[in-house]
């Protein structure tokens, strides 16, 4: 019978596509990723994966066994995940999935209280602002927004319940270049815009008396949305242009007078972010605790 690790490890390489991105997953390094297939293939006697200089794909046979030990690797672990019930506290490794303003605004709320309450629980935080499959990325759950939901997931609410986008510049911005009264008078000012991971940039939505309308707005910096969002920020601060983003974010700076709210009334809310994962019978002990604790945060 083929050895079990080696069995997980041709499942890791084949549901990521490649031995380095499946090693960063798995905590073990490409080249004994690659050596555990090659004996899996060695005792099953058919090649599994076709292998070039830039990419590894499934055979037929690959594709066939992978259908088949995924599902049988998830009991296996539930099964193992059974002896966490009878210890003191739960132990093991917990992958969530986030985009950036959530390990900004929710996760320093949640995380250090419960890692001193759970500190046989390893987390890790993958920080991406573009959806993924969890099982196929390896995390075991995620939060996100309703408007990037799979419908088969379990969702539950973490974080403040309604959030609210802000405008603002520095002082010495709005000492330069006035300061807008309506929305639309954005078209003549900088702004400091931002780009998702998918090549999309989305306007800025505003909402006044019920009714809501974007604008489409100029400027000459553009960042991601996501690791370079403080990159705009700061620029803000420096005086560079407008800036549109979750009022959490900017309201310490708000706070401390380095840039000042614009437009507050138009200032659009929406449903806070949802913590969701696989709906199943059994959750495995670490996920299983931190819903139950995220559950009992007060926001």
């Amino acid at each position: 019978m083929a050895d079990l690790q080696d069995i997980a490890a041709f499942v890791a390489v084949a549901t990521q596509g490649g031995f380095r991105s499946a090693a960063r997953i798995s905590g073990s390094s490409a080249s004994q990723l690659s050596e555990a297939v090659r004996r899996l293939e060695s005792r099953l006697g058919v090649r599994l994966l076709n292998r070039t200089t830039r990419s590894v794909a499934t055979t037929d046979a690959g594709q066939r066994l992978l259908e088949q030990l995924t599902p049988a690797l998830s009991a296996v672990e539930s099964a193992l995940d059974v002896v966490n019930g009878f210890r003191d506290r739960p132990a093991g490794r917990l992958r969530l999935n986030v985009p950036l303003a959530a390990s900004k605004l929710v996760l320093p709320r949640i995380v250090p209280q419960f890692l001193a309450e759970y500190p046989e629980i390893c987390l890790e935080v993958i920080v991406e602002d573009r959806f993924v499959d969890l099982l196929q990325s390896g995390c075991d759950a995620g939060i996100r927004y309703e408007e990037s939901m799979d419908q088969d997931m379990v969702a539950v609410p973490i974080g403040p319940r309604r959030q609210r986008m802000a405008l603002a510049a520095s002082p010495g911005y709005l000492a330069q270049h006035g300061r807008p009264r309506h929305p639309n008078d954005l078209r003549e000012h900088i702004c400091l815009r931002g780009r998702f991971s998918s090549g999309a940039m989305p306007p800025w939505q505003f909402t006044h008396q019920g009714k809501s309308f974007t604008v489409e707005t100029n400027g000459p910096l553009i960042v991601s949305l996501g690791a370079a969002a403080d990159l705009a920020v700061d620029s803000a601060v420096a005086g560079a242009g407008v800036i549109y983003l979750f009022e959490e974010w900017l309201q310490p700076y708000i706070n401390r007078g380095e840039l000042e709210p614009l437009l507050a009334p138009w200032w659009p809310s929406f449903t806070g972010p949802l913590l969701y994962y696989p709906g199943r019978r059994y959750l495995p002990a670490p996920l299983r605790a931190f819903v139950d604790f995220a559950k009992n945060i007060r926001w």
